[in-house]
C-alpha cells in the first residue's frame, strides 16, 4: 500500500485511550483537521499489545507512516483498576513511632451508622507491613526527635524480606518540614537499588494524617506497575517507528510527561474519564451550550460529569474503590486534583442476571474484552447489554466497530433465552428489560450526583459519547427530564479526542495554616512562588513553551474552628497586607453562595495554598466533520426491525450513514444513525437534525414532571472503563 509521507510543517497527533473493553486510537491531522479513528479490543494481560495492534491497523488502513506522528497523548484506567481489584505491588509503610494504625483508625466514624455488618475499606497495606521508626517533627516544622537512620534501614530490610517491592514513607507533620522524609528517601534509594519509594512530602504535602497517609500509600501501591507499564509503552511506541514524545493525561484534565507520571502515578487515576469530560466541554462550547451533562458510556462503565459555563468541575478530594459507590466515606480517601464525575458499573459488557427473587439485575460485573459479550463468540456465554442491544435491532452485526469485529445475533439470542424462559417473557421484552434497567441505573446515579451539587438535571443538555452513550443517551435523558441530546461525530472515541484538546496542567499544594488577621504575608507569597516555580519546572521538562503558561492561585479557606475548607479562587499576586480584603471578599462570597450567610465575628484562615499552571499543548479546535451527502435521503443505508419498548413492538426503522448526512438535514424519527465508532438511536417521539458543525441535535418529548430520585440497587466495586 502506498504510504503518505509525514508533513514537513506539521504532522499528526495520536490519542490512545485504554478502556476495559476497547482501546481507542485517534489520529488527528493538524493541517487539515482530519480525524481518523480505530477501535481495538483491549488486551488486559498486556494493554500495550492492544495499543500497538490498533495503531498498526489504523496506519495500514490509511496508508500512513508512523513517523508522521509528532506527539502522543495517552490515558488509561489501569491504575484505578489495580486499586479496586487490589492487584498493586506488595507495599510497605514506614511511619513515625506510634502512628502505624492511622489507615485503620481513619476518622473513627462509620459511613453507615446503623449497619452492624458494615465493611470498612480495607487498607492497601496489611498490618504486618506497617513498621515504625523513632523520629518526630512538630506541627510548626521543628525537629523534636531526630530520625533514627539505623532503625529506618532495619525496618526497610524487614519489609523487603516480607516481599515489599515499594515503600511509602509518611512521617508526622512532614508537610511542615520534609527534612526527615527526604533523608529517608535518599538513604533507602541508595541502600536498596530497585526499591520504589514514595514520600508524603512529595505526593501529598498537606495537613491531615489519614488523607496524607492514604494518598502516599496508594501512590506506592501502583508506582511499580506504572513504572513498568509506561517504560514498556514508550519503548514499544518507539519500536513501532514513532519518535514522538509521550504525554500522559492526568485526572485534573491536564497533561504531563512520562517521568512525572512515573513519580506520581496517583494523579493518573481518573485520566480516561477526565478526557471524556474535556471532550464534553469542548463539544458543548461549539454548540453554544453553557451547561451540559457529559455522559460517556463504554464497554465496562458509564461516566457522567457536570459542565457549567463550559468548564468541568474540579475537585481536590477523591475516594477510590468505594465499598458502596453512592456513600461518602466508604472508599480510600485520596488528596488529588480530579475532574468531578460519577462512575457506575454499567457498560456494553455489563452482565444481566436474575437475583434470588427472580428480579432482573444488570452489572456491575462485566464481561470486559475477554471473553466479552456472548455475541462476540470469543468464549463468553452470559448475556450482556451489548447482546440485548443487538437483539433489539440497535446494532448491525456486519458494521459493529466499523466492521472490524464480527458479532452474532444468534449467539446474543441464545445468551438471553434462559432469562426469557425463567421470566416467562418474550425474548424482545427481556432484551428491552436489560436495556431499560441499565438506563435507569445510569439515570439514578446521575440524579444523586447532580443533586449533591444542588443542581437540576432538567436545566442541562445531555452530551453523549463513548461506544454506548449514543445508544442509550435519549432514554437516559428522558428519565432525567432532559429535552436536548447532543451527539458529536466520532462519539465512540471522544475520550481519545479529548486528550488531544487537553492543555498541560500541573497542580501543586502546600499547607501554611494561618489566619488572615495574623498572616505572615511574605511567607504566603513565598509559598505561592515556590509552588509556581515547581509547576513551571515540570511544564518545561514536558517540552512546552512556558511563555504561554497561565498560573492561577487558590486557597483552602475556612473560619477558625471549622473542620472543613472551601477551595477559593484568589486574585493574582504578589500578596501583601493590602491583599487581605480582596482575599477575604472572595472567601465570603463563596461561603455565602453555599451556606447563604456567614458567621459573625469568626476569623478566616488559609489552611492550604494551591496553584494551577496551564499551557496549551496541542489543538484547541477540531475541524467540523461535514457530511458528504447533499440530502438526507442519500445517507439512507436501508432499514431494519428495531424494538422501542413501551412505544411499540419491532418496527421497520430507517438506518443512516452518518458520514453522508448533510449539515442542516432533518432526520425523520425513529432512526438508527451509524458510524464506525458508535450508533445513535433516535426514538419515535423525537426530532433530530444535523448542526453546521456535524453534531447531531436530538429534541425529546418528556413528561412535565420527570422523576427526580431513585437510587439503583447496585453494588459497585467494578473495574473502571
Amino acid at each position: 500500500m502506498k504510504q503518505r509521507p509525514a508533513p514537513h510543517a506539521s504532522g499528526f497527533s495520536l490519542g490512545i485511550d485504554i478502556g476495559g473493553t476497547f482501546t481507542d486510537i485517534v489520529l488527528y491531522e493538524d493541517t487539515t483537521g482530519a480525524c481518523l479513528t480505530y477501535k481495538e479490543l483491549t488486551t488486559p494481560d498486556d494493554p500495550t499489545r492492544g495499543v500497538i495492534a490498533g495503531m498498526r491497523h489504523l496506519f495500514a488502513r490509511e496508508g500512513l507512516r508512523t513517523d508522521a506522528v509528532r506527539r502522543i497523548v495517552h490515558a488509561t484506567t489501569l491504575f484505578t483498576n489495580a486499586l479496586i481489584e487490589r492487584k498493586g505491588a506488595p507495599t510497605g509503610l514506614i511511619t513515625t513511632e506510634g502512628f502505624s494504625d492511622v489507615l485503620e483508625i481513619g476518622h473513627e466514624r462509620k459511613f453507615e451508622l446503623y449497619d452492624i455488618f458494615i465493611e470498612m475499606p480495607k487498607p492497601l497495606v496489611r498490618r504486618s507491613m506497617r513498621l515504625e521508626v523513632p523520629e518526630r517533627i512538630g506541627p510548626g516544622g521543628e525537629i523534636e526527635i531526630a530520625l533514627d537512620t539505623v532503625a529506618l534501614v532495619r525496618c526497610a530490610q524487614a519489609l523487603i524480606d516480607r516481599g515489599a517491592a515499594s515503600i511509602a514513607v509518611v512521617f508526622l507533620h512532614a508537610y511542615a518540614n520534609p527534612v526527615h522524609e527526604r533523608l529517608a528517601r535518599d538513604i533507602l534509594e541508595s541502600r536498596f537499588p530497585g526499591l520504589f519509594v514514595s514520600i508524603s512530602s512529595d505526593v501529598c504535602p498537606q495537613i491531615r494524617e489519614l488523607e496524607r497517609t492514604s494518598t502516599t500509600v496508594a501512590n506506592a501501591y501502583i508506582k511499580p506497575i506504572a513504572d513498568r507499564y509506561l517504560a514498556g509503552l514508550r519503548g514499544e511506541l518507539k519500536a513501532a517507528g514513532t519518535g514522538a514524545e509521550l504525554f500522559l493525561m492526568l485526572s485534573n484534565g491536564g497533561l504531563t510527561n512520562v517521568n512525572e507520571a512515573k513519580r506520581k502515578p496517583i494523579e493518573m487515576l481518573e485520566s480516561g474519564p477526565a478526557a471524556g469530560a474535556l471532550a464534553g466541554a469542548y463539544f458543548a462550547k461549539r454548540n453554544d451550550l453553557r451547561n451540559v451533562l457529559a455522559f460517556d458510556m463504554g464497554g465496562t462503565t458509564a461516566k457522567l460529569a457536570v459542565v457549567d459555563d463550559g468548564q468541568p468541575i474540579v475537585a481536590y478530594d477523591f475516594e477510590a474503590a468505594r465499598e458502596k459507590r453512592f456513600i461518602e466515606g466508604s472508599g480510600l480517601p485520596l488528596k488529588i486534583s480530579t475532574i468531578e464525575l460519577i462512575e457506575i458499573g454499567a457498560g456494553g459488557g455489563s452482565i444481566a442476571q436474575l437475583d434470588a427473587l427472580g428480579l432482573l439485575n444488570v452489572g456491575p460485573e462485566s464481561a470486559g474484552s475477554v471473553p466479552g459479550p456472548a455475541c462476540y463468540e470469543r468464549g463468553g456465554a452470559r448475556p450482556t447489554v451489548t447482546d440485548a442491544n443487538l437483539v433489539l435491532g440497535y446494532l448491525d452485526p456486519g458494521f459493529f466497530a466499523g466492521g472490524t469485529i464480527a458479532i452474532s445475533r444468534e449467539a446474543a439470542e441464545a445468551s438471553l433465552r434462559p432469562l426469557a424462559e425463567a421470566s416467562n417473557l418474550p425474548l424482545a421484552r427481556i432484551a428491552w428489560g436489560v436495556h431499560n434497567i441499565v438506563n435507569e441505573n445510569m439515570a439514578s446515579a446521575a440524579r444523586v450526583h447532580i443533586a449533591e451539587q444542588g443542581k437540576d438535571p432538567r436545566r442541562y443538555a445531555l452530551l453523549t459519547t463513548g461506544g454506548g452513550g449514543p445508544l442509550h443517551g435519549c432514554e437516559v435523558a428522558r428519565k432525567l427530564g432532559i429535552t436536548q441530546v447532543v451527539c458529536p461525530p466520532s462519539a465512540g472515541v471522544a475520550s481519545a479526542i479529548g486528550m488531544l484538546l487537553a492543555p498541560a496542567r500541573i497542580d501543586r499544594v502546600a499547607t501554611i495554616a494561618q489566619r488572615l488577621d495574623t498572616m505572615d504575608w511574605e511567607r504566603l507569597e513565598a509559598a505561592y512562588r515556590a509552588l509556581e516555580a515547581d509547576a513551571l519546572r515540570v511544564i518545561r521538562e514536558t517540552g512546552i513553551d512556558t511563555e504561554a503558561v497561565t498560573v492561577s492561585r487558590f486557597a483552602d479557606m475556612r473560619y477558625a474552628g471549622q473542620g472543613f475548607e472551601l477551595v477559593v479562587a484568589l486574585p493574582q499576586g504578589p500578596y501583601s497586607a493590602a491583599s487581605r480584603d480582596a482575599i477575604l471578599g472572595r472567601f465570603e462570597a463563596d461561603y455565602r453562595a453555599i451556606f447563604s450567610r456567614i458567621p459573625i465575628g469568626s476569623a478566616a484562615e488559609i489552611v492550604n495554598v494551591r496553584t494551577s499552571a496551564r499551557a496549551p499543548a496541542g489543538n484547541d479546535e477540531l475541524q467540523a466533520a461535514r457530511g458528504t451527502g447533499r440530502d438526507v435521503s442519500e445517507a439512507r443505508k436501508g432499514e431494519r426491525r428495531v424494538y422501542f419498548g413501551t412505544r411499540g413492538d419491532y418496527a421497520l426503522t430507517a438506518v443512516y450513514d452518518r458520514r453522508k448526512l448533510p449539515a442542516g438535514g432533518e432526520i425523520p424519527a425513529p432512526a438508527v444513525i451509524e458510524e464506525a465508532e458508535s450508533t445513535l438511536i433516535v426514538p419515535p417521539d423525537a426530532r433530530a437534525r444535523v448542526a453546521a458543525n456535524g453534531d447531531i441535535i436530538v429534541r425529546l418529548e418528556v413528561p412535565e414532571e420527570a422523576p427526580m430520585f431513585h437510587v439503583p440497587r447496585q453494588a459497585d466495586n467494578a473495574p473502571q472503563r
